[in-house]
């Protein structure tokens, strides 16, 4: 009774509606970290590169509004460098698929990337322009998660740009290795991290490594599979939070109601951490 009423007063304290928008909001890295420590449960929605429903572009400011308007969420986003080494907000390595310009994302400047437009998930362009990695982190500060995915700007740069924000509180690396992770805790000690370990055997040898449990959540997998008890079992056991991504795997289901069915599923299954391309279709059924 004790613990559940501790985590109500919590989630009241880190989840506030302001303007419409439903918002985390942590006040140093130790909250959120403690928001984040495994409860039975918990449901959290991350949206995979924001969100691609209602028209809007991908690992976009806009998207990422819309999504708060509808529900408290965490985002997974990536960061890509132009030719003059400014972080811009681009999944791909070109720029065909998400914007109105042609080419590798690398042969131009944020001069001249600022000038395109976004391109939405049904290549449709929108008003929206690219945002850099600086906007969206200040942009995101008390009012979500962003968890930087792994592209082509080294991780050392990474880390000056979340120490030069002190974003310790809502900036998390997504890491694939113990040597990626042992590296962004040596730059910070407060450094949360989005860890892949998709086998028991990789979770034993994070063990052996010797590195902390509670700077992380862990990525388990894309599906839904027995192998996934021995995971959470061992992983929630010592207060981590496991996610599952349907970007790759249910996120292709045709119809709105199949993709639904399944998000209930990955939370039946176990799972605290919903990974998705349509977190607005997830929150409805939650």
């Amino acid at each position: 009774m004790k613990k559940n009423f501790i985590g109500i007063l919590l989630l009241l304290l880190t989840v506030s509606l302001s303007a419409g928008a439903q918002q985390l909001t942590f006040q140093s890295a130790a909250d959120m970290q403690q928001y984040f420590t495994f409860t039975p449960g918990k449901k959290i929605i991350s949206g995979h590169r924001g969100t691609r429903e209602n028209g809007l572009p991908e690992n976009s400011i806009p998207a990422l509004k819309a999504v708060l308007k509808k529900t408290p969420a965490i985002f997974e986003v990536d960061p890509r460098y132009t030719k003059d080494s400014v972080a811009v907000m681009i999944h791909d390595a070109t720029l065909d698929r998400t914007t109105t310009g042609k080419g590798k994302v690398a042969d131009y400047s944020w001069k001249e990337l600022r000038k395109l437009r976004l391109k939405n998930a049904a290549g449709e362009v929108t008003n929206y322009k690219i945002n850099t990695l600086d906007e969206l982190i200040k942009w995101a500060k008390g009012k979500t998660i962003l968890n930087l995915d792994k592209k082509d700007i080294p991780p050392a740069k990474i880390a000056e740009i979340i120490r030069k924000h002190q974003a310790y509180p809502w900036v998390w690396v997504t890491v694939h290795s113990l040597e990626e992770a042992a590296f962004h805790l040596a730059q910070h000690p407060d450094q949360y991290l989005s860890m892949h370990l998709r086998t028991i055997e990789a979770v034993q040898q994070f063990i052996h490594s010797g590195l902390p449990f509670n700077r992380m959540i862990v990525y388990i997998g894309p599906e839904i599979k027995v192998s996934n008890q021995s995971l959470y079992q061992e992983l929630n056991s010592r207060g981590v939070l496991c996610m599952i991504s349907a970007s790759s795997s249910y996120d292709k289901l045709g119809t709105k109601e199949l993709r639904q069915e399944k998000f209930k599923q990955i939370f039946a299954d176990g799972a605290s951490i919903l990974e998705t391309d349509f977190p607005m279709e997830a929150a409805e059924v939650l």
